[in-house]
């Protein structure tokens, strides 16, 4: 009897799919060019044979889904599938999954990074020290320039307590630092140990340091706003490696310019990559990197893994994990649109 086949477009830790090679035959097909159409990428024979797909930026839109006829599974190594057209496939009847929290550590790791340097200069002096700005005639100067707050004793406001933010949670707990946490589905038993639920103007306007992790959908684009920027303690820092919609940009440079906010650290932008203009990166007082939450070798393996699961439920007729949420935005479509 024929195996089913699963098409792979993305990097997989291909060892551990082969415990599953006596139920499917596992073809991978990395694509060059990344964020096109699989129905355009010279895969004609691979999705005319596959039952299932596995993608991570690839799109999987109706063409993909027409050249795919025998199709009945499509997973999206992604917390939001932004890369598969959710409302075709319903019509399809070929249900989607997801990988939720793949990333969820190394974001919380980049987000304390982030924490870390935008309080303590750490990118800022390290660049101020290869200018050769350190001269032995005031060697004292770089720690006048460079003073930032420690963070024990200090309050993170942490806004959205899922996969991310309960670790952002636990770094921050293991810093001596309180931690209050906003999210409307959270109850007392569900915060980590050590933190504290909060209102979001409660949060606001007790922490030193407040860090995004909310997911991307209709009721949070522009959740923090210049109003509740104005909430914030005066010299506090913002931190965002979540979704940029979710913070009002221009209320944000605003208060990096005016000194209501210290700092802030981003890995997120309305425009990606930014425009070299931009003014977040004439900035001194903002830590940038370029949307690597999520990059690290060990999220391979970890997608992975929830891969394996989903396509074990899939041969035995189970009940799918991880099933695709269908309110969550595409980010890059609401952030190029400037809402």
């Amino acid at each position: 009897m024929t195996r089913p086949m699963v098409l792979a477009t993305c990097e997989l830790d291909r060892p551990t799919l082969d415990g599953l090679a006596g139920r499917f035959d596992i073809e991978y097909a990395i694509t060059a060019n990344r964020r096109r159409s699989l129905a355009d990428q010279g895969i004609d024979r691979a999705l005319a044979e596959a039952r299932v797909l596995v993608a991570e930026v690839d799109s999987v839109d109706k063409a993909t889904l027409a050249a795919a006829p025998r199709l009945d599974l499509v997973i999206s190594c992604r917390a939001s599938p932004v890369n598969v057209d959710l409302a075709a496939c319903a019509a399809r009847g070929v249900p989607v999954c997801t990988t939720p929290g793949r990333n969820a550590d190394t974001t919380a790791d980049l987000t304390f990074a982030l924490i870390l340097d935008a309080c303590r200069n750490v990118t800022a002096a390290s660049m101020w020290l290869r200018a050769g700005q350190w001269s032995a005639i005031d060697s004292n100067e770089p720690y006048r320039i460079f003073k930032g707050p420690t963070l024990r004793g200090r309050t993170l406001g942490i806004v959205g307590g899922g996969a991310v933010g309960r670790r952002v949670a636990r770094r921050a707990l293991g810093f001596d630092m309180s931690v209050l946490i906003h999210d409307p589905y959270l109850t007392d038993t569900g915060a980590p140990p050590g933190a504290t639920l909060a209102t979001l103007e409660e949060l606001l306007s007790a922490s030193d340091i407040v860090s995004i992790h909310v997911p991307l959908t209709a009721t949070t684009i522009g959740l923090i706003d210049a109003r509740r920027i104005a909430l914030m303690n005066r010299g506090s820092y913002l931190v965002n490696a979540s979704r940029a919609a979710v913070v009002d940009e221009n209320a944000l440079i605003t208060a990096l310019s005016s000194g209501q906010l210290a700092g802030a650290g981003l890995d997120v932008f309305n425009e990606e990559p930014p425009p070299t203009d931009h003014p977040l990166l004439a900035m001194e007082n903002v830590v940038l990197t370029p949307h690597i939450g999520g990059a690290s070798r060990d999220v391979i393996a970890a997608q992975t893994e929830m891969v394996a699961e989903i396509l074990t439920a899939h041969s035995t007729g189970g009940d799918l994990p991880y099933r695709a949420r269908n309110d969550l935005l595409d980010f890059r479509a609401v952030e190029a649109s400037g809402n």
